[in-house]
C-alpha cells in the first residue's frame, strides 16, 4: 500500500497532505525516514511520529458503555465515540458499534472498523449469547422462566415470538437475562410483559467475553481478540 494512502486508510491526513508529513519526518518505514509519499509499505512496518498505527489489521475494541451516551453517529448529545482517540474516527471504513445499546442502558458494548467482523456478530443466522443483568421496579414473577424459556413469547407489535432466553431470578427485583437475538429495546419489553418494567440494565457479556473479566471503568476501551468470537 502507497504511504499516502496507508496515512489516509488510518485517519492521520488525506493523501493530498501526505507528502507534507514525508518531507517533515514523520513517517519511518523499518526504521528510515520515508523519502515519498509514493512508496509502498505494510502498515505494520510504519511509523508515524516515532509510533506504530494502531491497529493495522482491524480495530476491535470493548467498552465499558456508561450511562447517558448513545451508540449513533448521527444523534446530540453524548456519544460512546466521544470515549475513543479522536483519530479513529477517521479511519477509511469508520468505526461502528456492533449492535447498539441505548442511552438508558451501560455495560458491555463491541466497536469496530471490520464490516464483515459486524456482520457477523448481528447476523440473526448466529444466535450471538447476551447477557444482561436488571432491577425492576416491581417484584419478577417465578412464571417468567417459563415464559421465556418457552419461545412463544410475542410482544407488542410484533408477529414472531421471542426465541427461547434463560432467564435466572437473582433476587425479588432483580434478575439475569440471556437473549440469543437482539430486537428493539428487548428486555425492557419482555420484562414489561410480564409486569416488572426494568429500572436499571446492564450488559455484562457477550458471547465468551465478560465485562467484569475486563476490568474497564464506565468509559474505558480494550483491545480484544476477534477469533473469540469465530
Amino acid at each position: 500500500m502507497r504511504l499516502d494512502a496507508i496515512l489516509s486508510r488510518y485517519g492521520y491526513c488525506s493523501r493530498r497532505e501526505a507528502a507534507q508529513w514525508v518531507k517533515r519526518g514523520r513517517v519511518t518505514v523499518k526504521g528510515t525516514a520515508a523519502k515519498s509519499p509514493s512508496a509502498k509499505a505494510e502498515p505494520a512496518d510504519v511509523l508515524v511520529d516515532g509510533k506504530p498505527i494502531p491497529f493495522p489489521d482491524g480495530l476491535y475494541v470493548a467498552m465499558n458503555k456508561p450511562l447517558g451516551c448513545t451508540c449513533s453517529h448521527r444523534e446530540e448529545g453524548a456519544l460512546v465515540y466521544d470515549f475513543l482517540p479522536e483519530q479513529w474516527m477517521n479511519r477509511g471504513d469508520g468505526v461502528s458499534t456492533v449492535g447498539r445499546l441505548d442511552k438508558e442502558t451501560s455495560g458491555l458494548l463491541l466497536l469496530t472498523d471490520d464490516g464483515t467482523f459486524l456482520h457477523s456478530l448481528t447476523s440473526p443466522k448466529r444466535h450471538v449469547p447476551k447477557v444482561y443483568e436488571f432491577e425492576c421496579s416491581a417484584p419478577i414473577p417465578e412464571e417468567a422462566v417459563k415464559i421465556f424459556a418457552s419461545g412463544e413469547l410475542l410482544l407488542h407489535g410484533e408477529t414472531t415470538p421471542c426465541l427461547p432466553a434463560e432467564l435466572l431470578i437473582t433476587g425479588e427485583k432483580t434478575g439475569r437475562l440471556t437473549l440469543h437475538e437482539g430486537r428493539y429495546h428487548q428486555v425492557r419489553r419482555m420484562m414489561a410483559a410480564v409486569g416488572a418494567p426494568v429500572l436499571v440494565l446492564t450488559r455484562v457479556a457477550i458471547g465468551p467475553l465478560r465485562l467484569a473479566a475486563l476490568n474497564l471503568a464506565p468509559g474505558e476501551w480494550c483491545a480484544i481478540d476477534p477469533t473469540l468470537f469465530s
